[in-house]
């Protein structure tokens, strides 16, 4: 190759380049470092916070407590500290779930609680008491459902079974199923 041809070469590569730049920039595949980035100040937060489900007759459904929840304009959840779901059912008591965190989707059909996640029933008449110890968890207040993908332990005295994933789901009929690696201690009478 001559020395032009290789020159030329280069100056072609360098306007195309300038070309390929002038174009993004006009057609806003590069955002300009001028607009404003998004801030973390919530519009709107809740010490003691409740919210509350009916179903359709009009009994309670569900409720979430958290002792503070935080709500950002420009993000696409809100934020709860210590969240408490509860499941209520006619045949049986509440379903309790305790978290550290959690963030509720805008829409409220999701809340994602973090951290370790406990979920009790108190015993009655027919029903034993159950303990769920677990991480994690993908609640849907609107399905009665959860789900993790984490390790997990059902303790319903005297009888402890563990597994990693779990599904649940806490309105009748109720359902509870251990995805994985399922062990058991069992005591029998």
């Amino acid at each position: 190759m001559t020395h032009f041809n290789e020159k030329f070469i280069y100056v072609f590569l360098a306007a195309l380049a300038l070309l390929s730049w002038w174009l993004a920039q006009y057609s806003g595949l590069i955002i300009p470092d001028k607009i404003a980035t998004k801030g973390n100040n919530p519009d709107y937060f809740s010490k003691d916070y409740t919210q509350w489900e009916m179903d359709k007759t009009g009994k309670l459904k569900s409720k979430l407590v958290a002792e503070e929840m935080t709500h950002y304009a420009d993000y696409w959840a809100t934020h709860t500290q210590k969240p408490v779901m509860e499941f209520y059912n006619e045949k049986t008591p509440p379903w309790i779930i305790e978290a550290a965190t959690g963030i509720l989707s805008e829409d409220g059909k999701q809340l994602q609680l973090n951290g370790k996640v406990t979920v009790n029933r108190a015993k009655a008449e027919g029903v034993k008491q159950l303990t769920i110890n677990t991480s994690n968890v993908l609640v849907s207040p609107e399905t009665s459902y959860a789900e993790t993908k984490a390790w997990a332990e059902l303790i319903s005295p005297p009888n402890i079974t563990t597994g990693t994933g779990m599904k649940v789901t806490f309105k009748e009929p109720i359902h509870l199923e251990l995805l994985s690696k399922v062990k058991g201690k069992y005591e029998t009478k």
